[in-house]
């Protein structure tokens, strides 16, 4: 079996990045002028490698399927970014969050991509704060933080409840400049359908122009999937409808590797599922659990209203159970425990698939500072409350609005209710050390690629990670693959590989419109979800993941024998869009499964049943399982394993606990 070559410098951990920057080959600026670099997505990941490219001196082509980049589903991300700047002199440090996030992933994630990204997370504030995204401050004027799960330090920065719009509005207003300076050039309402390949590189993308159905071919000596994560396999998710895996996995069809699929995220604190008539569900950010304190009745099917039951009468279970980081623990661990207790019996509201989170304590808390602030020393419980409410609001009033606007209920005056939804891959193209996919010169970065979070991302890491890809690793890092490849010039897109990647992709969207079927695309999409959700979602068994694969295969020939993909190729078609995405999620769902069925240990957000403590924690195997799955389409839906041995030299490898 092919052994996979990360190609990690040599030497200590702490000098790594440091030493390859410093003895990367380099492009020199008249050269940079003629290399043309394509980049798909135009996210946190995917702006700020096309605007800080584009300031070196590449000629950039940005694609993304929205009407404009602003639009990215990076703008939803609300509670916060991680750096390691210890503001707080709470003890953090950059060897604190490399052990935080190796230690929140469950120990399978590569030692030497998670210290780069605590090495740079200092620049990504300084670099957002230069560019002018208005993150809180102290009183003082210092930047401000909050707490978010997995960490006992307080290092995440916010800016209210929507830092990714605001960071995302940063590197967008680069990639504006860029535009402006005819550096790159923006190709909005545009999807790419095909890698093209030529003697083995990627050279290009095959992209339809959304608004006119015309099929384009575009050049680059390197192209960038920068195009987010797969979550919507799931159907209901926290994820935007529109996005979508069809990027990520045309490439890997054309020879990049899938990595660790089945790491699949549950966020804990999501608003609960209403009813089927539901296309997407919405986050309530993780910062919220730093102020609230999760509860359920102590008595089954307790059906009073929250605030009539008393205090002795309630359990707090994460607190309970996890007294050293309580509320905070990791999201694949709140995750379970919800579900643990709804499935006990103790879920609250209609469905009883929910939990409550409260702020009245918190509130009353920040109430009491105020009112201590005004020489107000014995202020009373609704002066309290009335005081604290302010505060609560500037913190999170966007966060609670929404909430109302969904729920209709007031959460000011009410706990939310609270269950686990489908929210972020960890999985994605497997990617060396800078970057690479198993295709030279295709890239992946961000929640595309696979690289930094192990089998659970650490909430306010994702942020982090898009933007420390964007601005600081593959700027450096495409230098080493470009310097070798000047004497290629701009290669015509009448060449025969051009051409017959542009005649593949019309062959699948002709084959849409001749099946003339009687289902909806919709109609499969919630089909997979269902079996997503029920057999490879927050817990996986072997008997029901060999269930899952047998379904979805049997799904995918109904798919492709009775979808119905109403109007032309050649005109605005959203049903066309969508028939091509839930092609590919049907596709990847069954990877998904079969990676889940491979890994016989649970770890993070992979729960296996059959692989647990007798406490009902997730039980690793490290001798057997320490590695990523990599794995390499083999043609007509067969999948290869290959393996990346996962090395730890310093960090000391155990059971994790957060009591």
């Amino acid at each position: 079996m092919a052994e996979l070559n990360a190609n990690i410098p040599e030497g200590e951990l702490t000098e790594k990045w440091t030493k390859l920057r410093s003895s990367m080959p380099l492009v020199n600026p008249s050269n940079k002028r003629s290399i043309e670099i394509i980049v798909v997505g135009s996210g946190l990941a995917g702006a700020s490698a096309a605007a800080t490219l584009a300031e070196m001196g590449y000629k950039v082509k940005c694609f993304c399927f929205q009407d404009s980049p602003r639009r990215a589903h990076s703008i939803a991300a609300q509670g916060g970014i991680n750096a390691a700047k210890n503001y707080q002199n709470d003890g953090d440090s950059n060897y604190r969050l490399f052990y935080d996030t190796i230690k929140g992933g469950d120990y399978r994630s590569r030692e030497a991509n998670v210290y780069r990204l605590a090495e740079v997370s200092s620049n990504i504030i300084d670099q957002a704060v230069a560019q002018g995204v208005p993150l809180a401050r102290e009183y003082g004027g210092l930047l401000d933080n909050r707490s978010f799960g997995g960490t006992q330090v307080q290092r995440t920065f916010y800016a209210a409840g929507q830092t990714g719009q605001q960071l995302l509005l940063g590197a967008y207003s680069s990639l504006e400049r860029q535009i402006g300076m005819g550096k790159v050039e923006m190709f909005t309402r545009h999807e790419m359908l095909e890698v093209v390949k030529i003697d083995g590189k990627a050279r290009g993308i095959i992209a339809r122009n959304l608004i006119t159905g015309e099929l384009e071919r575009h050049f680059g000596h390197a192209v960038l999937i920068c195009s987010g994560g797969y979550g919507n396999v799931f159907y209901l998710s926290t994820n935007a409808m529109g996005s979508n895996a069809t990027a990520a996995w045309k490439a890997h069809k054309q020879g990049a590797f899938f990595g660790n699929p089945c790491f699949t995220q549950i966020h804990p604190t999501c608003i609960p599922v209403s009813g089927d008539h539901q296309s997407k569900l919405t986050l309530m950010s993780e910062s919220l659990r730093n102020d609230g304190r999760i509860w359920v009745p102590k008595k089954k099917d307790d059906n009073r209203k929250p605030t009539d039951i008393p205090e002795d009468e309630r359990d707090y279970y994460l607190e309970r159970r996890y007294p050293a980081f309580g509320n905070l623990v990791p999201r694949d661990v709140a995750s379970r425990a919800a579900k643990e207790r709804c499935d006990a019996g103790y879920g609250v509201g209609k469905s009883k698939l929910a939990v409550y989170l409260d702020f009245k304590a918190n509130t009353e808390r920040y109430g009491r500072i105020e009112a201590t602030k005004q020489n107000n020393h014995n202020p009373d419980a609704a002066t309290c409350m009335a005081l604290g409410r302010e505060v609560i609001k500037e913190k999170y009033g966007n966060l609670f609005d929404m909430y109302k606007q969904i729920t209709g209920e007031d959460p000011y005056e009410l706990p939310m209710r609270i269950y686990p939804a489908v929210h972020y891959t960890m999985g994605g193209l497997w990617v060396d050390y800078n970057l690479m996919t198993t295709v030279p010169g295709l890239y992946a970065l961000g929640e595309a690629n696979f690289s930094d979070h192990g089998a659970n991302r650490l909430g306010a890491s994702a942020l982090m990670q898009g933007l420390a890809d964007g601005y600081f690793v593959i700027p450096a890092t495409i230098s080493a693959y470009l310097s070798k490849d000047l004497s290629t010039k701009a290669i015509p897109t009448d060449h025969p590989a051009f051409v017959a990647a542009e005649a593949s992709v019309r062959s699948i969207i002709d084959k849409f419109f001749a099946i003339k079927g009687t289902k909806t695309v919709d109609y499969f999409h919630k089909r997979l979800g269902k079996i997503m959700w029920e057999k490879c979602g927050m817990a996986r068994n072997a008997i029901q993941l060999q269930e899952a694969i047998i379904e979805i295969q049997q799904l995918r020939k109904e798919f492709w024998s009775d979808v119905r993909v109403p109007g032309e190729a050649n005109e605005f078609n959203p049903e066309l869009e969508k028939a091509g995405r839930v092609a590919d999620f049907i596709e990847l769902g069954e990877l998904m499964c079969m990676d889940a069925m491979n890994r016989n240990e649970s770890c993070g957000g992979h729960f296996r049943e059959e692989y647990q403590t007798p406490e009902g924690e997730a039980l690793r195997d490290d001798d057997n399982y320490a590695y990523v799955s990599a794995w390499e389409y083999s043609g007509d839906v067969q999948f290869t394993l290959h393996k990346e041995e996962l090395k730890f030299e310093n960090i000391k490898v155990a059971q994790r606990s957060y009591k």
